[in-house]
């Protein structure tokens, strides 16, 4: 029978885990497919193997009880006739696309408070820190990845700052309150999450580590 452990969750085991983690990325998925985009189709949405790949990059470095939580949302969001993939897209057109999103998307998504607001900004300069220093020590693999900071978005390029305001935008409270936890407990502990789940992404790209993809010659 499976445990508790001090949030009242089920403990899981790894393959529960796992399991559970692919359950998240599809159901994300399932909901991607369904956001419009202005312009149409975007290419991306056709695309599942790359979207498996970085979604479960970073679901494998989350706890049980946040992960549990997050797809609870979703779930929750399906009753609600509310796609979350949608709402993170829109959100971040608030840098993307300032006029657009004004004009056709904030009428439509939560108001979120001041305090709200401000403990997420707490958790996403933790992360641009982190990303920051990834990018530093791996220069190679850093210039695959996105623009760091909203400063340097354009409407054909979201920072990896903007997306993930726009990814805690879509959290449930619960969620969110988990997810600083996860984040505030990985800072005491001098673990980068960037390089975490990026560790994640090259293992599932057939390399041993970091160092090896890192040394490999650019695509």
């Amino acid at each position: 029978m499976t445990g508790h452990n001090s949030d009242g969750e089920p403990e899981l085991t790894d393959r529960e885990f796992l399991d559970l983690a692919g359950k998240v990325v599809r159901h994300e998925w399932d909901q991607f497919q369904k956001v419009d985009n202005e312009g149409g189709r975007a290419l991306c949405q056709g695309d599942w193997p790359t979207f498996h790949q970085m979604r479960l990059s970073q679901f494998l470095t989350w706890t049980a009880p946040l992960l549990l939580s997050y797809s609870r949302d979703l779930d929750q969001a399906d009753r609600e006739g509310r796609n979350l993939l949608t709402e993170k897209y829109a959100l971040m057109m608030e840098s993307t696309d300032r006029d657009y999103y004004l004009a056709h998307l904030r009428a439509f998504l939560p108001v979120l408070s001041q305090r709200r607001l401000d403990q997420q900004e707490g958790i996403i300069r933790t992360q641009v820190e982190w990303a920051r220093a990834f990018t530093q020590d791996h220069p190679r693999l850093g210039s695959r990845m996105r623009r760091l900071t909203s400063a340097e978005d354009r409407p054909d390029s979201t920072s990896f700052e903007t997306y993930l305001r726009g990814e805690l935008g879509t959290y449930s409270q619960r969620t969110l309150d988990l997810y600083q936890a996860f984040v505030s407990h990985a800072k005491e502990e001098g673990i980068n999450l960037t390089q975490q789940t990026v560790g994640w992404t090259v293992r599932m790209s057939g390399f041993s580590n970091l160092a090896e993809a890192e040394a490999s010659p650019a695509e």
